[in-house]
């Protein structure tokens, strides 16, 4: 399981012209589920992500973790975390899970932060998406679960 995470002063989600989903300062988290994966990786990932210490506390050090600050999630499924591009000028995303699968790890995920007592956005699962974000820093971190 990879993840993306990227602080946000905001992001939103857009479907053929339909606003889905729409948070302020918080978390935009990308993530990508492998064929090896379950529900035990997408779980732990989640608390990380939560309690990554990347805000900034009274001292302007990154100190404070999105629970602490009370911020939001936005939580966008992308496949394409997992390609490979070792051979060719062509992405092979054959380690990705398979569309039902992916989707229970990701909602699964998703439930894992509400269950925090995070807000948690959801992108829509499958959709071809526009994605707007303001990055918070910039602040990119790259986090991965072996299955």
């Amino acid at each position: 399981m990879k993840l993306l995470v990227q602080r946000v002063s905001r992001a939103s989600v857009t479907v053929a012209g339909e606003l889905v989903s729409e948070i302020g300062p918080g978390l935009l988290l990308f993530l990508g589920v492998g064929h090896e994966d379950a529900e035990a990786q997408a779980e732990a990932l989640a608390a990380k992500a939560a309690k990554l210490r990347i805000f900034a506390d009274e001292q302007g050090r990154m100190n404070r973790s999105l629970l602490d600050t009370g911020g939001a999630a936005l939580v966008v499924s992308q496949f394409t975390l997992l390609a490979d591009c070792r051979k060719g000028n062509r992405p092979s995303f054959i380690g990705a899970a398979e569309p039902a699968r992916a989707q229970t790890l990701y909602e699964c995920f998703a439930a894992q932060l509400e269950g925090l007592g995070l807000a948690v956005g959801r992108g829509r699962f499958g959709a071809h998406m526009e994605i707007a974000l303001v990055n918070d820093g910039p602040v990119t971190i790259w986090l991965e679960s072996s299955g």
